[in-house]
């Protein structure tokens, strides 16, 4: 849970990838008096029934002691990837607002393609978080080979570094009470490669990670 907070969060609240969210799609209806609800709520069903058939997890919010502006602010900061509304003009146009969370548009669209555009929704958003993880790092990891840039980086840019390490506990424990950043992992895909431990100088055989906490 929290490499998930760390890695997708933003300043609005939990981004929940699909796969893992237990609600993925929540329904609110959008009303000002009660003699519009039978209506929204009898469609807001048939549209959660025909999600449900498909695999998809999904809440219908038809409690009337919030406003639906309420409710679009708590359903974004629980991360729900999902967000569908349905108001009176809707029903006359035949019409739905989309929202995904990942990365706070809406759409409008025709009811009769949201079982089709959700499920493709929920793909994309998925995909699209993981490959915005993944640029994050990607964007910051650093290969270090010399001590002084080791230092620069972390004191002027943070994010990851790459280097070489002798493998022992003693060098390991001189680096952390040095720069505070510690190995974080041996990465399985990092290849076996000849060099010199960025502390030491002495001779190793592959880059470990390293970072510091904050």
């Amino acid at each position: 849970m929290g490499a998930i907070i760390m890695g997708h969060a933003d300043n609005h609240g939990l981004i929940l990838p699909p796969k893992l969210a237990p609600i993925q799609v929540v329904i609110i209806p959008i009303y000002k008096n009660i003699d519009q609800i039978g209506a929204l709520s009898d469609t807001a069903l048939k549209i959660k029934a025909g999600l449900e058939a498909s695999g998809i997890s999904v809440k219908y919010d038809d409690r009337d002691n919030n406003k639906p502006g309420w409710k679009f602010a708590d359903y974004e900061l629980k991360g729900v990837p999902v967000r569908l509304a349905i108001g009176p003009r809707d029903l006359e146009n035949k019409t739905i607002e989309v929202a995904r969370r990942d990365n706070l548009t809406k759409e409008t669209i025709p009811i009769d393609k949201v079982y089709e555009y959700t499920t493709k929704l929920l793909v994309d958003i998925q995909s699209n978080i993981y490959q915005k993880a993944l640029n994050f790092r990607k964007e910051n990891t650093f290969y270090v080979d010399k001590w002084d840039d080791f230092l620069k980086i972390l004191d002027n840019q943070g994010g990851f570094i790459m280097a070489h390490w002798d493998g022992t506990v003693e060098t390991e424990e001189k680096i952390k009470e040095e720069t505070k950043a510690t190995i974080r992992c041996i990465p399985f895909d990092s290849p076996e490669e000849s060099g010199k431990c960025v502390y030491s100088g002495k001779p190793s055989k592959r880059r470990v990670l390293f970072a510091r906490s904050y």
